[in-house]
């Protein structure tokens, strides 16, 4: 898959307020079959978006009240970048990408 035509895609929807589909977009071009029944792929976008929701939900109760981020804000962030970097990784390993 050429990865300048992903970049090119995930871009544009970014621009149009769409992080979420384009992070969707970009999996479906890299790692779902062409073959993929229609219900699978349904559901696969269903449990990408669900996961996307649990994460920004997530985040969202546990920030502490106020304007400005505490520590425990920051490390809970960190934390979360932390266990993100590593499925990537590992999942990148997995494509052999």
């Amino acid at each position: 898959m050429d990865k300048s035509l992903i970049d090119g895609i995930a871009r544009k929807l970014v621009d149009e307020g769409l992080l979420i589909e384009a992070g969707w977009v970009s999996l479906k071009m890299m790692a779902v079959p062409k073959t993929a029944p229609q219900i699978q792929v349904d559901e696969m976008r269903n449990a990408f978006f669900a996961g996307a929701h649990h994460l920004f939900a997530g985040i969202l109760s546990f920030l502490e009240a106020g304007q400005e981020p505490t520590e425990k804000d920051l490390h809970r962030m960190t934390q979360v970048n932390d266990e993100l970097n590593r499925f990537i990784e590992t999942y990148k390993k997995k494509l052999q990408i």
